[in-house]
């Protein structure tokens, strides 16, 4: 049951490792152009090949997780800082008007896709990553909304949530003590996935050009300028490519195992 855990773990964990590492060490500087030594393949010097400018792709990789991880745990933060008390307040007032406005909104965002929306604002704003953050933080918002409202309301009707509520109890208060720490387990679990999602959501918009601009590497405008050469330096795609795939396995394999462990429904009891 576990496994899946520490797998998923062990991948995640290697990338923050290298974001990590990236804040201090890199083997080679990521904006240094080398022309000479373009379209390298991976040798002894560069572990993992060379672009089309001469730039060290592991240094790239290392400072490109960085953006990644920075962009979606943002994210992620707007869209459970904000999300989450919506989700609490409708619950609370299941039924009202309050309750549909704030659902309705959700459906809103809903009908636009992180990608309109993200052109949207750069188009008011213009590309970058703050932008980036904005659009994938707005698109998560009604996710942890609609997640928080539908685990409360089955909650509303337990004999504990009575028994504050005739203890005098506000809503709000009642939210916060009770309904809250019962819904923590499956809102962390859907924030591992959400936060896959926002890397991947950040690979997308710096391929199209709607994410961290150059000189800041990102993996997805990494794929996008390795397009046109992938006959010639194939490792140019194919390295960003794996760098995306086994983070968000990591995250999503990690995501199943907490929630084996955490979800008391599908715990094995052991003779």
């Amino acid at each position: 049951m576990r496994r899946n855990l520490i797998l998923g773990g062990m991948l995640s964990a290697l990338f923050v490792l290298a974001a990590l590492i990236s804040f201090f060490w890199t083997p080679y500087d990521h904006v240094a152009l080398d022309i000479p030594n373009k379209l390298q393949t991976p040798n002894a010097a560069h572990l993992l090949g060379t672009d089309h400018f001469g730039r060290d792709i592991l240094s790239m990789i290392m400072v490109g997780a960085r953006t990644s991880i920075a962009v979606a745990l943002v994210a992620v933060g707007i869209g459970m800082g904000l999300g989450i008390p919506l989700g609490l307040w409708a619950a609370a007032r299941q039924g009202s008007w309050l309750d549909e406005l704030i659902m309705r909104g959700n459906d809103l965002v809903f009908a636009f896709p992180s990608i309109v929306i993200a052109i949207l604002i750069t188009a008011i704003f213009g590309a970058g990553a703050i932008n980036a953050i904005i659009a994938i933080g707005i698109f998560n918002i009604p996710v942890f909304a609609r997640i928080t409202r539908g685990a409360a309301l089955s909650l509303w009707q337990r004999e504990f949530i009575l028994a504050a509520r005739v203890a005098g109890k506000s809503a709000a208060r009642i939210s916060v003590e009770h309904i809250l720490p019962n819904v923590t387990n499956l809102l962390i679990v859907q924030g591992t996935i959400q936060f896959s999602l926002g890397i991947l959501a950040e690979a997308a918009l710096s391929y199209v050009g709607l994410g961290a601009q150059p000189p800041t590497p990102s993996w997805g405008r990494m794929l996008a300028d390795a397009q046109t050469l992938v006959s010639i330096a194939p490792h140019m795609a194919l390295v960003p490519g794996f760098a995306i795939i086994l983070t968000v396995l990591g995250l999503n394999l990690m995501g199943d195992g907490l929630r084996d462990v955490l979800d008391p429904r599908l715990r094995v009891v052991r003779a």
